[in-house]
């Protein structure tokens, strides 16, 4: 890749969203939760049309609201990964575990 191919890379949506992906990764890293979803979320609006970076974000974003006990929020993001039908199998993969195991949470802690 070459220089000019990286720096107009970083004006497309798909470079947007990356970089606002990858913000919200480092946030997450650093517990600021709430941010990591605004950048999750921008990343998501941003990438309507890139099935693997919508995906990510939103799975990812799951997982913020899990950290901030949310568990509505987290279901409803990891059922719309699970309902894409571009989105990337091992992504779907983890959501669809993500949501068992936070099933088989649920059923535990209401015993």
């Amino acid at each position: 890749m070459n220089i000019f191919s990286w720096w107009q890379g970083r004006f497309t949506d798909r470079g947007k969203a990356v970089k606002l992906y990858r913000s919200g990764m480092e946030l997450a890293r650093k517990k600021d939760h709430p941010a990591a979803i605004q950048d999750y979320t921008t990343a998501i609006e941003l990438s309507e049309e890139l099935p693997d970076v919508r995906a990510m974000a939103l799975y990812n974003r799951a997982l913020m609201y899990l950290a901030m006990e949310d568990a509505p929020k987290a279901t409803t993001d990891l059922k719309t990964v699970l309902d894409m039908p571009k989105a990337p199998n091992d992504i779907k993969i983890e959501a669809k575990q993500r949501l068992t195991r936070m099933k088989t949470k649920a059923r535990m802690s209401s015993k």
